[in-house]
């Protein structure tokens, strides 16, 4: 999940790194119109065809499976996935109302979590043996009826940029741009990251995976500031457009083998215009997948949003509002509007420091859960990092 980024925004991009300031809807909105151009080299990118945008009397697009269940899912690491800790997660599915897991396929450093033999894959990307039996775990997931999604992690992808640095953002002296957690990006705009990418959906596809979640779609933060510093390659194309020109293209890729695409997105992105700066436009990228996840923890709103003075320490109403604001924003999207499954807080966001923040468990879970089904909102997927939810807390 986009987690480092919402916080980096928030608290860094926002805030100057104290992470102590109020961070207003005025703020927050003023900072993803802060937008500037890329440098362009000598030699763009090639250019895909029909990645300007989706037109208004578009086609709907075709669910691939109609008869999909109403998710309501867990974020599973591969560590987790391939440990021992794998059926005290199963149990946890079994024994709640759960029905689905999230499971890295390609990870937040961008290995791919096991070891796959596929030449195309192993020319871009570096298999790592997290997983060590990948067919062992999709018959377990079938046998306990567990729907299963295959998170891909995009752009932020630290392997492939060191692999292949071509790819990715360079200084003027041919060193590797890394952001201030020591990761790097790949550049969107190159077509061979969109096809490796979408080809690791297709192997995901292949192995049995229902759904490819695709996570960081979109540019690295804070590059746009150091565009005169950087090279890269760059077509006449904005931002926005490419980011939802890459959704496009892995839709219409993925969806004839029977495969849902799904998007995770910054919660805020409703709230506010589109983020130029780093790509991502709420309403294009939701016109072209068959599920829209937005991250609406309350962690991750300041001050002043919907009213409230500390929205991590109301989880009900911050849960509402945001989703209130994703439904608003999809009410024109006709039959191009995806399903709406936000992501929900299951962990303590103690570094807001004290008196901003409330310990979270399974009360403050089903508050959020509570806030969505008022809203008429039936899926939900939950996210801790350290995959320890509270649902399996039989407190009250």
């Amino acid at each position: 999940m986009d987690v480092i980024l919402s916080s980096l925004l928030l608290w860094y991009g926002l805030t100057g790194g104290s992470g102590e300031q109020d961070i207003t809807p005025a703020r927050v909105a003023g900072a993803y119109l802060n937008a500037a151009a890329g440098h362009q080299i000598v030699q763009p990118a090639i250019e895909i065809a029909g990645l300007n945008g989706v037109a208004a009397d578009a086609p709907a697009k075709a669910d691939p499976q109609p008869d999909a269940p109403e998710v309501k899912g867990v974020y599973v690491s591969a560590y987790s996935a391939g440990s021992e800790r794998f059926p005290s997660l199963l149990k946890l599915v079994d024994d709640t109302e759960l029905n689905a897991m999230v499971i890295d396929v390609k990870d937040d450093n961008g290995y791919i979590t096991y070891a796959t033999e596929t030449p195309e894959l192993l020319e871009y990307g570096t298999p790592q043996n997290y997983i060590g039996d990948i067919d062992r775990l999709m018959r377990l997931l079938s046998q306990h009826r567990i729907y299963p999604i295959a998170r891909i992690v995009v752009f932020k992808d630290t392997v492939m940029a060191h692999k292949h640095p071509e790819l990715s953002f360079l200084y003027e002296d041919g060193t590797l741009w890394k952001n201030n957690k020591g990761e790097s990006f790949v550049n969107p705009y190159r077509e061979e990251v969109w096809k490796y990418n979408v080809a690791v959906a297709k192997e995901a596809a292949r192995l049995g995976f229902k759904e490819i979640q695709f996570d960081y779609v979109r540019f690295p933060e804070g590059v746009e500031q150091r565009a005169g510093s950087l090279t890269y390659d760059k077509t006449e194309q904005s931002r926005v457009d490419t980011i939802a020109g890459f959704v496009k293209y892995a839709r219409e890729q993925l969806e004839p083998l029977g495969v849902r695409v799904s998007v995770d997105i910054f919660g805020y992105a409703a709230s506010v215009p589109a983020a130029e700066s780093i790509g991502q436009d709420f309403a294009k990228i939701s016109s072209d997948v068959h599920v829209i996840s937005p991250m609406i923890y309350p962690s991750h709103y300041g001050s002043g949003w919907f009213g409230l003075d500390d929205p991590d320490k109301n989880p009900y109403h911050t849960v509402k509002g945001a989703i209130e604001d994703t439904l608003e924003k999809l009410a024109t999207a006709g039959g191009r509007k995806p399903v709406v499954r936000p992501w929900l807080q299951d962990f303590t966001a103690n570094w807001l420091g004290e008196g901003r923040y409330i310990p979270y468990g399974k009360k403050q879970v089903e508050a959020q859960i509570k806030a969505l089904n008022d809203s008429g909102v039936k899926e939900y997927l939950i996210w801790n990092a350290a995959n320890k939810y509270s649902f399996a807390d039989s407190s009250p």
